[in-house]
Protein backbone atom coordinates (compact mmCIF):
# COMPACT_ATOMS: atom_id res chain seq x y z
CA UNK A 1 0.00 0.00 0.00
CA UNK A 2 1.54 3.27 -1.24
CA UNK A 3 4.92 4.09 -1.03
CA UNK A 4 7.09 2.28 1.07
CA UNK A 5 8.60 4.76 4.15
CA UNK A 6 6.72 7.68 2.47
CA UNK A 7 4.74 8.78 5.62
CA UNK A 8 8.82 9.26 6.61
CA UNK A 9 9.32 11.80 4.79
CA UNK A 10 6.03 13.30 3.25
CA UNK A 11 4.66 15.65 5.55
CA UNK A 12 0.54 15.89 5.80
CA UNK A 13 -0.75 18.64 3.29
CA UNK A 14 -3.90 20.46 4.78
CA UNK A 15 -7.10 20.93 2.74
CA UNK A 16 -6.00 24.51 0.49
CA UNK A 17 -8.85 26.50 1.47
CA UNK A 18 -9.19 30.85 -0.18
CA UNK A 19 -8.75 33.32 1.94
CA UNK A 20 -10.95 34.36 4.63
CA UNK A 21 -11.27 38.02 3.13
CA UNK A 22 -12.00 36.88 -0.08
CA UNK A 23 -14.43 34.07 0.23
CA UNK A 24 -16.81 35.95 2.84
CA UNK A 25 -17.95 38.49 -0.57
CA UNK A 26 -19.50 35.41 -2.48
CA UNK A 27 -21.30 32.05 -1.79
CA UNK A 28 -19.32 29.93 -3.73
CA UNK A 29 -17.34 26.67 -2.11
CA UNK A 30 -14.29 27.55 -0.24
CA UNK A 31 -12.42 24.48 -0.49
CA UNK A 32 -9.94 23.54 -2.87
CA UNK A 33 -8.31 20.27 -4.09
CA UNK A 34 -4.83 19.20 -3.72
CA UNK A 35 -3.34 19.44 -7.54
CA UNK A 36 -2.33 16.05 -8.95
CA UNK A 37 1.35 15.77 -7.85
CA UNK A 38 0.16 16.22 -4.36
CA UNK A 39 -2.76 14.11 -4.12
CA UNK A 40 -0.49 11.04 -5.16
CA UNK A 41 1.76 11.76 -2.27
CA UNK A 42 -0.44 12.14 -0.33
CA UNK A 43 -1.56 8.60 -1.15
CA UNK A 44 1.52 7.71 -1.16
CA UNK A 45 1.89 7.94 3.10
CA UNK A 46 -0.75 5.40 3.23
CA UNK A 47 1.45 2.81 5.07
CA UNK A 48 0.72 -0.99 5.24
CA UNK A 49 -1.22 -1.18 8.65
CA UNK A 50 -1.63 -4.66 9.94
CA UNK A 51 -5.38 -3.34 10.90
CA UNK A 52 -6.40 -0.54 8.83
CA UNK A 53 -8.50 1.60 12.04
CA UNK A 54 -9.53 4.01 9.13
CA UNK A 55 -12.33 1.10 7.88
CA UNK A 56 -14.08 1.01 11.65
CA UNK A 57 -13.05 4.77 12.11
CA UNK A 58 -15.62 4.93 8.74
CA UNK A 59 -19.32 4.64 9.42
CA UNK A 60 -19.28 3.05 5.75
CA UNK A 61 -16.34 1.51 5.96
CA UNK A 62 -14.84 2.91 3.26
CA UNK A 63 -11.75 0.68 1.29
CA UNK A 64 -9.66 3.69 2.44
CA UNK A 65 -6.04 1.57 2.00
CA UNK A 66 -7.37 0.50 -1.53
CA UNK A 67 -8.33 3.78 -3.10
CA UNK A 68 -5.57 5.41 -1.58
CA UNK A 69 -2.95 3.16 -3.32
CA UNK A 70 -4.73 3.36 -6.75
CA UNK A 71 -4.55 7.22 -6.50
CA UNK A 72 -0.23 6.65 -5.44
CA UNK A 73 -0.28 5.07 -8.87
CA UNK A 74 -2.30 7.51 -10.82
CA UNK A 75 -5.44 4.45 -11.41
CA UNK A 76 -8.02 7.27 -11.10
CA UNK A 77 -11.03 5.01 -12.55
CA UNK A 78 -10.30 2.15 -10.34
CA UNK A 79 -9.87 4.18 -7.14
CA UNK A 80 -13.84 5.38 -8.16
CA UNK A 81 -15.05 2.08 -8.52
CA UNK A 82 -13.94 0.63 -5.31
CA UNK A 83 -14.82 4.15 -3.92
CA UNK A 84 -18.47 3.77 -5.17
CA UNK A 85 -18.53 -0.04 -3.84
CA UNK A 86 -19.42 1.62 -0.24
CA UNK A 87 -20.59 5.07 -1.04
CA UNK A 88 -23.23 6.81 -3.20
CA UNK A 89 -22.26 10.07 -2.70
CA UNK A 90 -18.67 10.51 -2.08
CA UNK A 91 -18.78 14.33 -3.46
CA UNK A 92 -21.22 15.00 -0.16
CA UNK A 93 -18.93 13.23 2.40
CA UNK A 94 -15.60 14.62 0.82
CA UNK A 95 -17.11 17.99 1.30
CA UNK A 96 -19.30 17.75 4.62
CA UNK A 97 -17.85 14.57 6.67
CA UNK A 98 -15.80 15.44 9.36
CA UNK A 99 -13.71 12.74 8.37
CA UNK A 100 -13.43 10.50 11.76
CA UNK A 101 -11.60 8.12 9.42
CA UNK A 102 -8.69 10.44 9.56
CA UNK A 103 -9.04 10.64 13.40
CA UNK A 104 -8.31 6.86 13.38
CA UNK A 105 -5.67 6.94 11.08
CA UNK A 106 -2.34 4.67 12.77
CA UNK A 107 -0.49 7.89 11.39
CA UNK A 108 -2.59 10.03 13.74
CA UNK A 109 -0.80 8.36 16.69
CA UNK A 110 1.64 11.26 16.01
CA UNK A 111 -1.43 14.11 16.20
CA UNK A 112 -1.62 15.86 13.28
CA UNK A 113 -0.11 13.22 10.93
CA UNK A 114 -3.10 11.50 9.78
CA UNK A 115 -3.17 10.80 5.31
CA UNK A 116 -5.58 13.46 3.93
CA UNK A 117 -8.09 10.82 2.97
CA UNK A 118 -11.15 13.18 2.84
CA UNK A 119 -9.22 15.15 0.06
CA UNK A 120 -8.18 12.30 -1.68
CA UNK A 121 -12.09 11.02 -1.59
CA UNK A 122 -13.10 14.26 -3.03
CA UNK A 123 -10.34 14.38 -6.00
CA UNK A 124 -11.54 10.64 -6.87
CA UNK A 125 -15.24 11.13 -7.04
CA UNK A 126 -14.31 14.93 -9.12
CA UNK A 127 -11.73 13.47 -11.45
CA UNK A 128 -14.82 10.75 -12.76
CA UNK A 129 -17.38 13.48 -12.59
CA UNK A 130 -14.95 15.70 -15.35
CA UNK A 131 -13.95 12.34 -17.05
CA UNK A 132 -17.80 11.07 -17.71
CA UNK A 133 -16.77 7.64 -15.63
CA UNK A 134 -19.56 8.86 -13.88
CA UNK A 135 -23.21 7.17 -15.37
CA UNK A 136 -26.39 5.94 -14.56
CA UNK A 137 -26.93 2.33 -13.38
CA UNK A 138 -30.22 1.41 -14.33
CA UNK A 139 -30.88 -2.22 -13.25
CA UNK A 140 -30.81 -5.09 -15.67
CA UNK A 141 -34.60 -6.26 -14.50
CA UNK A 142 -37.44 -5.12 -12.70
CA UNK A 143 -38.83 -6.68 -10.02
CA UNK A 144 -42.47 -6.09 -9.85
CA UNK A 145 -42.21 -3.99 -6.17
CA UNK A 146 -42.86 -0.45 -5.32
CA UNK A 147 -40.86 1.31 -2.45
CA UNK A 148 -41.76 4.54 -1.75
CA UNK A 149 -39.09 6.52 0.30
CA UNK A 150 -40.19 9.51 2.38
CA UNK A 151 -37.27 12.28 2.67
CA UNK A 152 -35.03 13.09 -0.01
CA UNK A 153 -32.25 13.58 2.33
CA UNK A 154 -29.04 11.58 2.24
CA UNK A 155 -29.95 8.11 4.19
CA UNK A 156 -33.29 8.24 1.72
CA UNK A 157 -31.48 8.88 -1.62
CA UNK A 158 -29.10 6.30 -1.01
CA UNK A 159 -32.08 4.15 0.23
CA UNK A 160 -33.52 4.98 -3.20
CA UNK A 161 -30.52 4.62 -5.03
CA UNK A 162 -29.90 0.80 -3.97
CA UNK A 163 -32.93 -0.22 -3.64
CA UNK A 164 -34.03 0.97 -7.37
CA UNK A 165 -30.64 -0.69 -8.73
CA UNK A 166 -31.82 -4.20 -7.38
CA UNK A 167 -35.03 -3.60 -9.75
CA UNK A 168 -37.71 -2.47 -7.34
CA UNK A 169 -39.72 0.49 -8.78
CA UNK A 170 -38.75 3.07 -6.39
CA UNK A 171 -40.84 6.70 -5.52
CA UNK A 172 -38.78 9.33 -3.37
CA UNK A 173 -41.33 11.63 -1.62
CA UNK A 174 -40.34 15.13 -0.84
CA UNK A 175 -41.89 17.92 1.43
CA UNK A 176 -39.34 20.68 -0.18
CA UNK A 177 -39.40 22.00 -3.83
CA UNK A 178 -36.52 20.38 -4.06
CA UNK A 179 -34.25 17.16 -3.37
CA UNK A 180 -31.05 17.16 -0.82
CA UNK A 181 -32.90 17.44 2.34
CA UNK A 182 -30.35 20.02 4.54
CA UNK A 183 -27.73 19.05 1.57
CA UNK A 184 -29.67 22.00 0.15
CA UNK A 185 -31.30 24.34 2.09
CA UNK A 186 -29.39 23.23 5.45
CA UNK A 187 -25.65 23.86 3.97
CA UNK A 188 -24.76 26.48 2.49
CA UNK A 189 -23.54 26.84 -0.97
CA UNK A 190 -20.17 27.99 0.46
CA UNK A 191 -19.68 24.30 1.45
CA UNK A 192 -21.41 22.52 -1.02
CA UNK A 193 -22.94 24.17 -4.15
CA UNK A 194 -25.88 22.92 -4.93
CA UNK A 195 -24.83 21.86 -8.70
CA UNK A 196 -23.21 18.76 -7.11
CA UNK A 197 -26.69 17.72 -5.54
CA UNK A 198 -28.29 18.20 -8.53
CA UNK A 199 -26.00 16.54 -10.74
CA UNK A 200 -26.72 13.50 -8.37
CA UNK A 201 -30.57 13.56 -8.70
CA UNK A 202 -30.42 13.38 -12.06
CA UNK A 203 -28.32 10.34 -12.24
CA UNK A 204 -30.77 9.25 -9.63
CA UNK A 205 -33.63 9.88 -12.61
CA UNK A 206 -31.85 8.79 -15.23
CA UNK A 207 -31.95 4.99 -13.56
CA UNK A 208 -35.38 5.12 -12.70
CA UNK A 209 -36.10 6.58 -9.36
CA UNK A 210 -39.07 8.74 -9.25
CA UNK A 211 -38.74 12.06 -7.02
CA UNK A 212 -41.39 13.79 -6.29
CA UNK A 213 -41.61 17.22 -4.52
CA UNK A 214 -43.23 19.47 -2.54
CA UNK A 215 -45.00 16.35 -1.17
CA UNK A 216 -46.38 16.32 2.20
CA UNK A 217 -46.93 12.80 2.98
CA UNK A 218 -49.80 13.41 6.02
CA UNK A 219 -50.75 9.52 6.98
CA UNK A 220 -51.29 6.23 5.26
CA UNK A 221 -53.55 7.11 2.51
CA UNK A 222 -50.75 9.57 0.96
CA UNK A 223 -48.73 5.86 1.02
CA UNK A 224 -51.07 3.55 -0.48
CA UNK A 225 -49.97 1.06 -3.27
CA UNK A 226 -46.42 0.85 -2.30
CA UNK A 227 -45.49 -2.90 -1.74
CA UNK A 228 -42.73 -0.86 1.08
CA UNK A 229 -42.27 1.92 2.66
CA UNK A 230 -38.73 3.76 4.33
CA UNK A 231 -39.19 6.36 6.94
CA UNK A 232 -36.01 8.84 5.92
CA UNK A 233 -37.49 12.23 7.23
CA UNK A 234 -34.76 13.12 9.24
CA UNK A 235 -34.41 14.50 12.93
CA UNK A 236 -36.41 17.96 12.60
CA UNK A 237 -37.64 18.64 15.62
CA UNK A 238 -35.02 21.47 17.05
CA UNK A 239 -33.73 21.94 20.65
CA UNK A 240 -35.86 25.09 22.10
CA UNK A 241 -34.36 27.83 24.68
CA UNK A 242 -36.87 27.64 27.64
CA UNK A 243 -35.73 31.27 28.76
CA UNK A 244 -37.78 34.44 29.67
CA UNK A 245 -37.73 36.47 25.96
CA UNK A 246 -37.73 33.59 23.99
CA UNK A 247 -41.08 34.81 22.54
CA UNK A 248 -39.66 38.01 21.38
CA UNK A 249 -38.96 39.05 17.20
CA UNK A 250 -35.87 38.19 15.89
CA UNK A 251 -34.92 35.15 17.97
CA UNK A 252 -35.59 31.90 15.51
CA UNK A 253 -34.33 28.46 15.21
CA UNK A 254 -30.87 28.32 12.92
CA UNK A 255 -32.88 26.08 10.19
CA UNK A 256 -35.48 28.94 10.00
CA UNK A 257 -32.36 31.30 8.79
CA UNK A 258 -30.31 29.04 6.98
CA UNK A 259 -33.48 27.72 4.84
CA UNK A 260 -34.09 31.62 4.06
CA UNK A 261 -30.76 32.29 3.24
CA UNK A 262 -30.18 28.76 0.74
CA UNK A 263 -33.53 29.73 -0.98
CA UNK A 264 -32.01 33.50 -1.13
CA UNK A 265 -28.71 32.28 -2.75
CA UNK A 266 -30.82 30.11 -5.08
CA UNK A 267 -32.72 33.09 -6.33
CA UNK A 268 -36.18 31.30 -5.66
CA UNK A 269 -37.45 33.18 -2.28
CA UNK A 270 -37.14 36.43 -0.45
CA UNK A 271 -36.01 35.55 2.89
CA UNK A 272 -38.09 36.64 6.17
CA UNK A 273 -34.46 37.35 8.51
CA UNK A 274 -32.16 38.85 7.73
CA UNK A 275 -28.63 39.36 9.56
CA UNK A 276 -27.35 42.37 7.44
CA UNK A 277 -26.69 45.43 9.72
CA UNK A 278 -27.71 43.31 12.75
CA UNK A 279 -25.52 42.14 16.00
CA UNK A 280 -26.24 38.48 15.67
CA UNK A 281 -25.95 36.31 18.61
CA UNK A 282 -25.47 31.90 17.77
CA UNK A 283 -26.00 30.12 20.64
CA UNK A 284 -24.42 26.29 19.77
CA UNK A 285 -21.26 25.80 18.98
CA UNK A 286 -21.56 22.79 16.17
CA UNK A 287 -21.64 23.12 12.57
CA UNK A 288 -25.03 24.33 12.06
CA UNK A 289 -23.73 27.67 14.41
CA UNK A 290 -20.60 27.66 12.09
CA UNK A 291 -23.32 27.60 8.76
CA UNK A 292 -24.84 30.43 10.12
CA UNK A 293 -22.01 32.66 11.69
CA UNK A 294 -20.45 32.28 8.01
CA UNK A 295 -23.89 33.09 6.65
CA UNK A 296 -24.11 35.99 8.81
CA UNK A 297 -20.55 37.73 8.18
CA UNK A 298 -21.55 37.27 3.85
CA UNK A 299 -24.77 39.48 4.64
CA UNK A 300 -22.83 42.18 6.57
CA UNK A 301 -23.67 41.83 10.03
CA UNK A 302 -22.58 44.86 12.54
CA UNK A 303 -20.86 41.82 14.69
CA UNK A 304 -21.20 37.85 15.24
CA UNK A 305 -20.93 35.83 18.40
CA UNK A 306 -21.05 32.51 18.98
CA UNK A 307 -21.49 30.97 22.64
CA UNK A 308 -21.67 27.69 23.88
CA UNK A 309 -22.82 25.73 26.68
CA UNK A 310 -19.61 23.24 27.37
CA UNK A 311 -16.71 24.44 28.41
CA UNK A 312 -13.29 24.69 26.00
CA UNK A 313 -11.92 21.46 25.51
CA UNK A 314 -8.06 20.64 25.09
CA UNK A 315 -6.30 21.77 22.67
CA UNK A 316 -5.02 18.49 21.36
CA UNK A 317 -6.23 14.66 21.86
CA UNK A 318 -7.24 14.12 25.79
CA UNK A 319 -5.79 10.16 25.76
CA UNK A 320 -7.02 9.86 28.95
CA UNK A 321 -10.70 10.81 27.63
CA UNK A 322 -10.77 10.39 24.10
CA UNK A 323 -7.67 7.83 22.97
CA UNK A 324 -6.73 6.98 20.09
CA UNK A 325 -8.64 5.77 17.31
CA UNK A 326 -11.57 7.27 18.74
CA UNK A 327 -12.93 10.72 17.59
CA UNK A 328 -10.84 13.32 19.97
CA UNK A 329 -12.65 15.56 21.85
CA UNK A 330 -10.11 18.67 21.34
CA UNK A 331 -11.01 22.07 20.56
CA UNK A 332 -11.07 22.74 16.92
CA UNK A 333 -11.80 26.40 15.03
CA UNK A 334 -14.36 26.00 12.16
CA UNK A 335 -14.05 27.84 8.99
CA UNK A 336 -16.67 30.38 10.07
CA UNK A 337 -14.89 31.67 12.74
CA UNK A 338 -11.08 32.09 10.73
CA UNK A 339 -13.87 34.64 8.83
CA UNK A 340 -14.19 36.53 11.83
CA UNK A 341 -16.78 36.62 14.72
CA UNK A 342 -16.43 36.00 18.65
CA UNK A 343 -16.25 32.48 20.30
CA UNK A 344 -16.88 31.66 24.51
CA UNK A 345 -17.12 28.74 26.05
CA UNK A 346 -19.27 27.76 29.32
CA UNK A 347 -21.90 30.24 28.56
CA UNK A 348 -25.60 30.11 30.19
CA UNK A 349 -28.05 32.09 28.36
CA UNK A 350 -30.40 33.19 31.20
CA UNK A 351 -32.64 35.58 29.10
CA UNK A 352 -33.38 37.97 26.18
CA UNK A 353 -34.83 41.66 26.30
CA UNK A 354 -36.25 43.55 24.22
CA UNK A 355 -39.39 45.71 23.21
CA UNK A 356 -41.39 43.41 20.69
CA UNK A 357 -38.14 42.40 19.15
CA UNK A 358 -34.78 41.16 21.14
CA UNK A 359 -32.32 43.94 22.03
CA UNK A 360 -29.81 42.33 24.82
CA UNK A 361 -29.02 39.01 25.69
CA UNK A 362 -28.24 38.34 29.33
CA UNK A 363 -26.03 35.06 30.26
CA UNK A 364 -23.82 33.84 32.77
CA UNK A 365 -21.09 31.51 33.28
CA UNK A 366 -21.05 28.42 34.35
CA UNK A 367 -18.57 25.43 35.12
CA UNK A 368 -18.49 23.72 31.55
CA UNK A 369 -20.04 20.79 32.75
CA UNK A 370 -23.39 19.25 33.89
CA UNK A 371 -24.84 20.58 35.93
CA UNK A 372 -23.57 24.02 34.46
CA UNK A 373 -23.79 25.26 37.81
CA UNK A 374 -23.49 29.44 37.27
CA UNK A 375 -20.72 30.83 38.22
CA UNK A 376 -21.13 33.72 41.00
CA UNK A 377 -20.56 37.45 39.69
CA UNK A 378 -20.17 36.29 36.12
CA UNK A 379 -23.41 37.90 34.61
CA UNK A 380 -23.05 39.72 31.70
CA UNK A 381 -25.38 41.32 28.53
CA UNK A 382 -24.66 41.98 24.85
CA UNK A 383 -26.28 43.85 22.34
CA UNK A 384 -28.54 41.08 20.10
CA UNK A 385 -30.97 42.14 17.24
CA UNK A 386 -31.04 38.24 15.37
CA UNK A 387 -30.52 35.44 17.93
CA UNK A 388 -30.12 31.92 16.22
CA UNK A 389 -30.74 28.75 18.18
CA UNK A 390 -28.31 25.87 17.26
CA UNK A 391 -28.41 23.63 19.70
CA UNK A 392 -29.11 20.21 18.14
CA UNK A 393 -32.00 18.46 17.48
CA UNK A 394 -34.05 16.74 19.93
CA UNK A 395 -36.01 13.86 17.20
CA UNK A 396 -38.35 13.58 14.04
CA UNK A 397 -41.72 15.44 13.61
CA UNK A 398 -44.07 13.05 15.29
CA UNK A 399 -47.60 13.49 13.50
CA UNK A 400 -46.47 11.04 10.29
CA UNK A 401 -45.30 8.50 12.62
CA UNK A 402 -48.39 8.43 15.05
CA UNK A 403 -50.42 8.60 12.29
CA UNK A 404 -48.21 5.51 10.60
CA UNK A 405 -49.02 3.86 14.10
CA UNK A 406 -45.38 3.75 14.16
CA UNK A 407 -43.73 3.38 17.80
CA UNK A 408 -40.88 5.41 19.16
CA UNK A 409 -38.25 4.55 21.41
CA UNK A 410 -37.25 6.60 25.25
CA UNK A 411 -35.68 9.42 22.76
CA UNK A 412 -38.19 9.78 20.79
CA UNK A 413 -36.65 8.50 17.64
CA UNK A 414 -38.36 5.78 15.54
CA UNK A 415 -38.00 2.03 17.30
CA UNK A 416 -36.71 -0.63 15.08
CA UNK A 417 -35.89 -4.14 15.17
CA UNK A 418 -33.44 -3.76 12.31
CA UNK A 419 -35.00 -1.41 10.60
CA UNK A 420 -38.11 -2.48 10.47
CA UNK A 421 -40.90 -0.45 12.38
CA UNK A 422 -43.51 -1.53 14.34
CA UNK A 423 -45.72 -1.12 11.35
CA UNK A 424 -45.79 -3.94 9.17
CA UNK A 425 -44.15 -3.11 5.92
CA UNK A 426 -42.62 0.06 7.28
CA UNK A 427 -38.45 0.88 7.87
CA UNK A 428 -36.91 3.69 9.15
CA UNK A 429 -33.24 5.00 8.16
CA UNK A 430 -31.29 7.78 9.13
CA UNK A 431 -31.28 10.14 11.95
CA UNK A 432 -35.06 9.53 12.19
CA UNK A 433 -33.99 6.35 13.20
CA UNK A 434 -31.18 6.88 14.75
CA UNK A 435 -30.90 10.70 15.91
CA UNK A 436 -29.01 13.57 14.91
CA UNK A 437 -25.86 12.63 13.30
CA UNK A 438 -23.08 12.54 10.42
CA UNK A 439 -23.77 12.68 6.86
CA UNK A 440 -21.59 9.40 6.56
CA UNK A 441 -24.01 8.23 8.72
CA UNK A 442 -26.89 9.02 6.74
CA UNK A 443 -25.79 6.91 3.57
CA UNK A 444 -24.52 4.08 5.44
CA UNK A 445 -28.23 4.02 7.58
CA UNK A 446 -29.71 3.87 3.50
CA UNK A 447 -27.66 1.37 2.16
CA UNK A 448 -28.20 -1.06 4.77
CA UNK A 449 -31.66 -0.79 5.26
CA UNK A 450 -32.28 -0.80 1.48
CA UNK A 451 -30.81 -4.36 2.24
CA UNK A 452 -33.26 -5.05 4.65
CA UNK A 453 -36.12 -3.48 2.54
CA UNK A 454 -34.42 -5.74 -0.44
CA UNK A 455 -34.93 -9.18 1.64
CA UNK A 456 -38.48 -8.68 2.95
CA UNK A 457 -39.42 -7.76 -0.19
CA UNK A 458 -37.88 -11.16 -1.90
CA UNK A 459 -39.35 -13.05 0.99
CA UNK A 460 -42.31 -12.18 -0.24
CA UNK A 461 -43.19 -9.55 2.28
CA UNK A 462 -46.85 -7.99 2.67
CA UNK A 463 -47.15 -4.59 3.69
CA UNK A 464 -50.64 -4.97 5.85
Amino acid sequence: MGELGAFLRIERADTPERPPSERVGDHREFVRTLPLVELREQGARCMECGVPFCHSGCPLGNLIPDWNDLVYRDRFREALAELHRTNNFPEFTGRLCPAPCEAACVLEIDEGAAVSIKQIELAIVERGWDEGWIVPQPPRARTGRTVAVVGAGPAGLACAQQLNRAGHRVTVLERDEAGGGLLRFGVPDFKIEKRVVERRLRQLEDEGVELRYAVDVEGPDDLAGFDAVVLAVGSRVPRDLPVPGRGLGGVHFAMEYLYGRNRAVAGTAEPEITAAGRHVVVIGGGDTGADCVASAHREGAASVTQIELLGEPPATRPDDVTPWPLWPMKLRTSYALKEGGERSFAISTTGLVGNGSVQEIHWVRNGGAPPFEPLPDTEESRPAQLVLLAMGFVGPEPSLLDRLGVARDERGNVATDGFATSASGVFAAGDARRGQSLIVRAIDEGRRCAAAVDDWLRSDGVRV
